[in-house]
């Protein structure tokens, strides 16, 4: 492939474009929730996964010509919606009581 074809190839995004950008997107959210101490970085992971996830429903729904595949992508978009307020709202109360964001430092639960 030259460097020309590669660059129309670029121009002109198609089902394995998307499919890219979603593997990609799934990968670094894997990443942020494996790597990171951090308790936010770990809930922007899950949200990372849950947009890779709605990309591909949204994706294939255009290819096949369903719809219902578009209604669960939205559904997907509302539950991360709402698992990033319960997320946060859990961190904040996590950290008052704790001082701390860090995942591996909380140890409320042990006995």
């Amino acid at each position: 492939m030259t460097l020309a074809e590669f660059v129309q190839w670029l121009k002109t995004p198609g089902l394995n474009h998307f499919l890219i950008l979603s593997a990609l997107l799934f990968s670094f959210g894997i990443y942020a929730i494996l790597s990171r101490r951090n308790a936010i970085m770990v809930l922007m992971g899950i949200e990372l996964i849950l947009n890779a996830a709605a990309l591909n429903f949204v994706l294939f729904s255009r290819l096949f010509g369903d719809v219902h595949a578009q209604a669960f992508a939205l559904f997907i978009i509302a539950l991360a919606a709402c698992e990033a307020v319960v997320g946060l709202a859990v961190i904040i109360s996590l950290a008052r009581t704790t001082h701390t964001v860090f995942a591996d430092e909380v140890n409320l639960l042990k006995g």
